[in-house]
């Protein structure tokens, strides 16, 4: 029996997005515990860039179809797969597998989409929003009326942040490089921008926060700017690292730490959902799609583009041009 095609974004070797080519491979089948997703959208992350690059924690054997965030529907379950059914509305996210018409998940990595969200809107939403929410409940035990800074507040996760960091009423100031970058995250609720990449940010930053210093930094960026933001905490302040955007992994001086009484916090998503504690990651999201269908969240991504312009799409998330959620339809 011939084994059915599909398109896909293929990493044949680890190499930077420009060289994925898109090519006709077998449509994967799904194994025990395992359940196959018709793609409607996935969502472009900069973890996806780094794994199909080779410069991630986590190698994937190859060949694979890059990309961890997808929007689709269930057309087939594997043996032994219960709670779901063909046709049914789902997100997923795991490592590999979303840059393509099809693909196979762990019935363990998915949740079920409410009626009325387009794929468009929740391909990016679990991780982007779940990270969001992980970070400043779960590991920075955010308090309404706390002051937030977010670094790299423009990006997926960090607009994720600014919305999630006012629906639990925090008083958000948003870091981010360009005007545009900076009104975009105004427009999603910050109370006031900061423009990081000038070399004394730090005093606009003070001049916003005030003599208390921030109670919380959502750090998306590592590099240059992290440090000065961990400076600028308050007592008991607590700095979550997400991510390094910048590519620089920072080193922190250890007596700032001890200086403040405050904590430095990693907020790994990808662990906690899907090996360490996958029910709260489900609890987690209900709250957010309830919050979104109460509008105290916009799921709306900033662009969306079909497969066929994916050089387009990676280059905008690859040189940090994105504004929001850069999205591939794939149907």
């Amino acid at each position: 029996m011939t084994q059915a095609i599909m398109r896909a974004l293929w990493c044949r070797d680890f190499a930077p997005p420009a060289s994925w080519p898109l090519a006709d491979v077998p449509r994967p089948v799904p194994g025990p515990g395992e359940v196959l997703l018709r793609h409607h959208a996935a969502a472009i992350g900069f973890v996806d860039l780094l794994i199909g690059s080779g410069r991630y924690q986590v190698r994937p054997p190859l060949p694979f179809a890059p990309g961890s965030e997808r929007a689709g529907e269930i057309t087939a379950l594997g043996e032994g797969v219960t709670g779901w059914h063909v046709g049914q509305r789902v997100i997923g996210w795991h490592f590999t597998g979303a840059f393509a018409e099809y693909g196979v998940l762990p019935a363990g990595a998915l949740t079920a989409l409410p009626d009325g969200i387009a794929y468009e809107d929740a391909a990016g939403f679990h991780v982007n929003f779940g990270t969001a929410y992980h970070g400043l409940v779960d590991r920075g035990r955010a308090r309404a009326g706390e002051t937030l800074l977010v670094l790299g507040a423009a990006g997926a996760v960090g607009a994720a942040a600014v919305q999630v960091g006012k629906a639990l009423g925090l008083r958000v100031i948003a870091a981010a490089s360009t005007e545009a970058k900076r009104a975009h995250a105004l427009a999603l609720g910050a109370d006031a921008t900061v423009d990081h990449t000038q070399a004394q940010w730090r005093d606009a930053l003070k001049a916003a926060v005030g003599p208390a210093g921030l109670d919380l930094v959502f750090d998306t960026v590592g590099g240059d700017p992290a440090e000065p933001a961990f400076r600028s905490l308050g007592w008991g302040g607590r700095h979550l690292v997400v991510g390094f955007a910048a590519g620089r992994i920072p080193a922190l001086p250890f007596n700032l730490a001890l200086l403040k009484g405050a904590d430095l916090v990693g907020v790994d998503f990808a662990r906690f959902s899907l090996h360490h504690q996958p029910e709260k990651a489900r609890a987690n999201a209900e709250v957010l799609f309830e919050w979104l269908a109460a509008g105290r969240l916009s799921a709306a991504p900033g662009r969306v583009l079909p497969l066929a312009d994916h050089a387009e799409a990676l280059a905008l998330v690859a040189e940090r041009r994105a504004v929001g959620r850069i999205v591939l339809r794939l149907t």
